[in-house]
């Protein structure tokens, strides 16, 4: 199989007069982190799917602004931000899918009080919306009746209420959704959020990823499905600890998706 998608930019569509359905926000990670491409790869795989009309910034698209943020820095948010909103405004953007719940959050949230006003979906949304529309047919195929548990991202659940989404995705899987001691509202988060994916963690008993893998692992999972590229990377470091990367592997709902479906 061809595993080569030629995706525009923005530049190329505004050039030939064309505007997309859909801006798909790649994000910091999507585009850099290899484990994270993969993530990206699949959410464009499910766009192309169901052909709908989308396109990226490409080299135009810079960091939301998250870390600095979170991590106090003000001022740098701002330019971050302010430059996005001026590129996103320029390309006259109405609505945007993003692979990653910080950048979701961010655009969403914070970008409106400076001018960039949007409908911001995080991708396990749009799936979810494509096939109870009946635009995205999904079978089980390898994940029928395995056991899968799915981490709530900190972003995506309790700072947006975005929760049945990736459940009812995974569930369209024919698996057997098993959910954590703390979950939903009571999550714990992977440890990563507030810009700490970025710095050494602070003298403690226990790492909050490992924390975290281990509720998930007592479940005995085929699969911790998540919906975060920061998540998959705390989750997948936490099930390496216990050695159990062999059993359960970490997946991204729209890997899941693909995977599945052959996408």
């Amino acid at each position: 199989m061809d595993n080569t998608i030629q995706i525009k930019t923005m530049a190329e569509l505004a050039a030939s007069g064309e505007q997309p359905d859909v801006l798909f926000w790649v994000g910091c990670a999507g585009s850099f982190d290899d484990r994270a491409k993969k993530i990206t790869r699949a959410i464009v795989r499910i766009l192309d799917h169901v052909k709908i009309k989308f396109a990226i910034l490409g080299m135009e698209e810079s960091c939301t602004g998250d870390p600095a943020k979170r991590a106090g820095n003000e001022f740098l948010f701002q330019m971050q931000a302010m430059q996005n909103i001026t590129t996103l405004n320029n390309y006259n953007i109405k609505k945007i899918v993003t692979g990653c719940p910080h950048c979701f959050n961010t655009i969403k949230n914070e970008y409106p009080s400076l001018g960039g006003s949007y409908e911001v979906i995080h991708h396990t949304q749009l799936v979810q919306q494509l096939i109870s529309e009946g635009k995205l047919t999904v079978q089980g195929g390898a994940f029928k009746g395995k056991k899968i548990v799915y981490h709530d991202p900190c972003y995506l659940g309790r700072a947006n209420d975005v929760y049945e989404a990736p459940r009812d995705v995974i569930k369209s899987l024919d698996a057997d959704l098993s959910e954590m001691k703390r979950s939903r509202e009571k999550g714990l988060c992977c440890g990563a959020g507030g810009a700490q994916m970025f710095k050494e963690a602070e003298k403690g008993t226990k790492e909050v990823n490992v924390e975290r893998a281990e509720e998930a692992l007592a479940e005995t999972p085929d699969v911790i499905a998540v919906g975060c590229p920061f998540c998959n990377t705390m989750m997948t470091d936490g099930v390496k600890h216990f050695n159990k990367e062999q059993q359960t592997k970490v997946l991204d709902v729209a890997e899941l998706v693909v995977q599945a479906n052959n996408l």
